[in-house]
């Protein structure tokens, strides 16, 4: 079969709530990818991947083997396969790219496909808004922040963290869903005025959605893989969301 699909999908968040769930979050994931292992040409996974992500110097957070091997194996056939960290795993330091294959982008993306222009990104901290949070990301992406997490033991570290995702998901997460999603569409707009772009792809909340902006230009959300399974496919100019 010829390699001509591109697909999206983000918010895997593996680890979240519990081991049990997110195994079996896990095989299904595993079992999408082998489905679309002989058409995929490029896959980009746009963020949360993991609930929880942080390379020591000589360790990361153990567990989901099944979905580093399937994407491995997906590079070792071609595939090219481009990570966005998102919120949840951000803290990646080289292990990604050279000991998987996979290309990581930290910044949003522009990037061209059959004649189609793409802005790609997991979509927080984007907008004029929210600067709580962004004030939050600046610190967590300081080196200073990054070295004294890795001096802590990993089995401190780590539980610190997921202490952490375990409260915000207990508070209902640190946003609201619509009005991230009309801040994103605010942004998207923003960016037209000046840039032509095709498709804007974001994941991070949790919602499938489709929102024509004009007639060349669409607002593309990825939804999630804890409730709705959905991803992108693009394939000839014609682009679908589906579930799996």
């Amino acid at each position: 079969m010829m390699r001509d699909k591109i697909y999206f999908a983000s918010d895997f968040h593996l680890g979240a709530p519990s081991i049990k769930e997110s195994k079996s979050r896990e095989r299904k994931i595993c079992n999408w990818l082998d489905s679309i292992s002989n058409t995929a040409k490029e896959i980009y996974l746009v963020g949360d991947v993991f609930d929880f992500w942080f390379e020591y110097k000589h360790t990361i957070p153990k567990g989901f083997e099944r979905l580093k091997s399937r994407l491995i194996i997906l590079i070792e056939k071609g595939v090219n396969i481009h990570f966005f960290p998102g919120n949840h795993d951000l803290w990646t330091f080289g292990y990604l790219e050279k000991e998987m294959g996979l290309i990581v982008h930290k910044e949003p993306l522009i990037t061209t496909i059959e004649n189609k222009t793409f802005y790609i990104s997991h979509g927080d901290g984007l907008g004029s808004k929210n600067m709580k949070y962004k004030f939050l990301k600046k610190i967590f992406t300081s080196s200073t922040a990054q070295y004294l997490f890795s001096i802590l033991h990993p089995s401190v570290g780590i539980s610190l963290a997921k202490a952490w995702s375990k409260k915000s998901r207990l508070k209902g997460g640190q946003i609201d869903a619509n009005q991230l999603r009309n801040e994103l569409l605010a942004f998207s707009k923003n960016i037209l005025t000046n840039t032509d772009v095709n498709y804007f792809v974001f994941g991070h909340i949790h919602q499938p959605i489709e929102i024509e902006l004009n007639p060349d230009s669409k607002y593309i959300n990825l939804g999630d893989w804890i409730n709705h399974f959905s991803y992108l496919e693009f394939h000839k100019s014609n682009l679908l969301l589906k579930y799996f």
